[in-house]
């Protein structure tokens, strides 16, 4: 779609809401002191999402309820503007892209849980190994275009918080627990309660599988996860006029999984997609996440808070997965073997399991230590000017500092009859031995000003960010500093933004917003950053009985960074590198209406279209063809052009249908538009039904109709969705 479609589109939405105006709706501007956000949340409601001046969206806690996804994938299906694709079939590590960001390991975006960043290591290895689980969140807020540059330092994309499970304002608790497909079953226990100046909250979640899969000899190809969250709120001095409050945070969270990085080739996928190659037999991922936070605000008054955060995020994981497979002494990458196994077909028939061979199969530990810690402060002060306009200055300031620490072996094993032994141990530190880390300070001012119509907020944001790494060597794993090489790189930015509304009815606004876009580089001396020019135009709009946005946004690169990751086919070394010049622009459409709503029943129903052109503007290589050879004008991979997603619910006070149906394009791995991952249609059903008022029977169908379907090329070869499953399940809340 080209602009003059767009504004085409634009204006007859503006004809159409201005024939309903409706004169006797509350006016915003009297509201807006009436929303009280909590600290850890930076929208707070779907009210607050849709007054921004930028593009947002609010997914709810009914929202989430309706399908009860723990698949993050899924549930932000609905939010126009988002790109994903997957990888596991269940979520657990996803690869998502807003406004057409690099979707992998969703490195490009800020990951927020609570309003503080939860990446392992946000600047020093933004790749998101770890992620927050679904299925235990209260709501989910998206910030896009103008809106999201206080949450840094990525800012061309968008921002994504997670907001978990709150303290109860009485005793109140939950019990749910449900069983389905590939012994998938799942957990969840939260309780707490409030007195007069104490108020607690403890979390249980179990999430386990034995995967859809097939290893031989039935061996498990699923996961079992466990999550421990308590929280502990102390009002300091509640009867009094300036109010203090301190609320202590603990989540654990541990996971094994039996995950791989190999995938399939495309004869073996046309036979049985979820077949698994025997060489990927020992593959397992060893995952342990521990987080403090403190919060601490200070309420003077109405119009005046303070809230500071102290926190500590610590992350070990140990991938350990098939790497490297040798035949007559060559060896080869598992994602070069994968996808050219007319070549290598010696070193097929070792992953297949049909020649024995003794050292063919490298499998690498991925040992990985993460840190990341700092304090943030938010200053808020609004008040009331001339004419009842409303005006809000907000200050923040963050000191951070963030590590990964790399020490990294490879084993080499046998292959016999289709089963793997250990063959060598290999030497600790000898597949990467180094730490790189980060400090930075980020700051921002934010004013908004309002009047009757008109809103406008102008921003800026400086980062300060010093980016080292110490390599030790890789014969060196007592790390006594004999062969210590370092590296180090410094940069310094300003990353300024300003949106504007203008409310024409009580049915329609136009916004708009322009920012500087920003990734930081490697720490490699003189590295570019990643920096774009980001601009966007929309309109919000009720007719009739429906509501909707419409948006237009352009994001020019100047510089656009790539990374060395092996999930996409590289070595793994998180290097970025300069892809140059990039132009993406696209368009997003959101509806949605309560076609019928009565005391009895309702009938909510929801579109999002999401259209993204995404394109290179200079000719390269990739480093180790991530992305093949790049010619100007070719797509940037990963990132589908169509997707689109609807759902209809029926809805009475004790019984809930819901049918979701998402559609997702083609996209490619490679520029050239080879390596293509093909379109897909899924469809989700879910039953909800109220046997008393506190106990509820939960059931869902994913994959309705079984589609068979691939989702990624990468790591290495055709991967699956998740095929047909039922589950179902009981909760009880008290």
């Amino acid at each position: 779609m080209n602009k003059k479609t767009f504004f085409l589109i634009l204006f007859c939405c503006i004809l159409n809401s201005q024939k309903n105006i409706d004169e006797k709706a509350k006016d915003s501007i009297t509201l807006l002191d009436e929303v009280i956000i909590k600290g850890n949340s930076i929208l707070g409601n779907k009210f607050v999402a849709k007054n921004r001046t930028g593009a947002a969206y609010y997914l709810s806690t009914n929202e989430l309820a309706e399908f009860n996804y723990t698949d993050i994938n899924r549930a932000l299906n609905k939010i126009s503007g988002i790109n994903f694709y997957e990888e596991d079939g269940f979520g657990l590590r996803p690869n998502i892209s807003i406004r057409g960001t690099s979707p992998e390991r969703s490195s490009k975006i800020a990951i927020m849980e609570d309003g503080v960043l939860i990446s392992p290591a946000p600047y020093s290895a933004s790749s998101a190994y770890y992620f927050p689980s679904i299925a235990r969140m209260n709501a989910v807020e998206v910030l896009k275009g103008s809106s999201q540059i206080q949450y840094g330092p990525y800012t061309t994309g968008g921002a994504i918080n997670f907001v978990s499970t709150e303290i109860p304002n009485s005793f109140k608790g939950k019990i749910s627990t449900s069983y389905g497909s590939f012994s998938t079953g799942q957990s969840h226990t939260t309780f707490g309660n409030s007195y007069d100046n104490f108020r607690y909250m403890i979390e249980y979640l179990n999430y386990n599988s034995n995967g859809f899969k097939s290893l031989g000899n039935n061996l498990n190809t699923g996961f079992d996860i466990n999550e421990i969250t308590a929280k502990l709120r102390i009002e300091i001095s509640k009867k009094r006029k300036t109010k203090q409050s301190l609320e202590f945070k603990f989540h654990h969270y541990d996971e094994i999984s039996n995950e791989t990085y190999l995938g399939l080739t495309e004869n073996d996928f046309e036979k049985n997609p979820f077949l698994r190659y025997p060489g990927s037999e020992k593959d397992k991922m060893d995952a342990d996440h521990i987080q403090y936070l403190l919060t601490y605000e200070l309420n003077f008054s109405k119009q005046f808070r303070i809230t500071s955060n102290f926190y500590f995020n610590g992350f070990k994981r140990n991938w350990y997965k098939l790497d490297d497979v040798v035949f007559e002494e060559s060896s080869q990458k598992i994602s070069k073997v994968i996808s050219s196994p007319e070549k290598y077909p010696g070193h097929m028939s070792i992953l297949k399991g049909d020649l024995d061979l003794e050292n063919s199969l490298k499998v690498k530990a991925n040992n990985r230590k993460y840190i990341s810690k700092g304090i943030q402060t938010k200053i808020d002060y609004h008040w009331y000017g001339k004419n009842n306009s409303f005006n809000d200055l907000e200050f923040g300031l963050r000191v951070h500092y963030d590590e990964e620490d790399r020490f990294q072996w490879e084993d080499t094993y046998n292959i016999n009859n289709s089963f793997m032994s250990l063959g060598v141990y290999g030497d600790k530190g000898s597949q990467g031995n180094r730490i790189s880390s980060a400090n930075s300070i980020a700051s921002y001012v934010m004013y908004k000003y309002k009047n009757n119509r008109f809103t406008v907020s102008p921003g800026i944001r400086f980062e300060s960010i010093k980016l080292s790494r110490d390599d030790f060597g890789e014969s060196n794993p007592k790390r006594d500093f004999s062969n210590l090489s370092s590296i180090e790189n410094k940069v310094s930015v300003f990353i300024p933004g300003i949106g504007l509304n203008y409310t024409l009815s009580n049915k329609l606004s136009i916004f708009s917003g322009i920012h500087k876009g920003y990734s930081p580089p490697g720490s490699s001396e003189g590295q570019k950053a990643e920096e774009s020019i980001n601009f966007e135009l929309g309109t919000r709009f009720s007719v009739n009985n429906f509501n909707g946005e419409v948006i237009f946004y352009s994001n020019n690169y100047s510089n656009l960074l790539g990374n060395d990751l092996a999930a996409t086919g590289g070595f793994g070394e998180l290097d970025p590198f300069n892809a140059g010049e990039a132009l993406v622009n696209g368009l997003e459409i959101l509806l949605t209406s309560n076609i019928i709503k009565s005391a009895k029943v309702k009938i909510p129903f929801s579109f999002s279209y999401t259209l993204t052109n995404a394109k290179f503007l200079s000719d390269f290589g990739s480093t180790q063809d991530i992305w093949g050879e790049v010619s100007d004008g070719d797509r940037i991979p990963y990132i589908p052009q169509n997707q689109l997603n609807t759902s209809i619910s029926y809805e009475t006070n004790i019984f809930e249908f819901n049918l979701n149906a998402n559609y997702n394009g083609k996209f490619s791995t490679l520029a050239d538009g080879s390596a293509e991952i093909p379109s897909y249609f899924i469809f989700d059903v879910s039953f909800n039904y109220n046997i008393k008022k506190n106990i509820s029977l939960k059931s869902k169908l994913l994959n309705l109709f079984n589609n068979k379907y691939a989702v990624s090329r990468a790591p290495a070869g055709l991967r699956p969705g998740h095929p047909f499953g039922f589950y179902a399940g009981v909760e009880y809340n008290f």
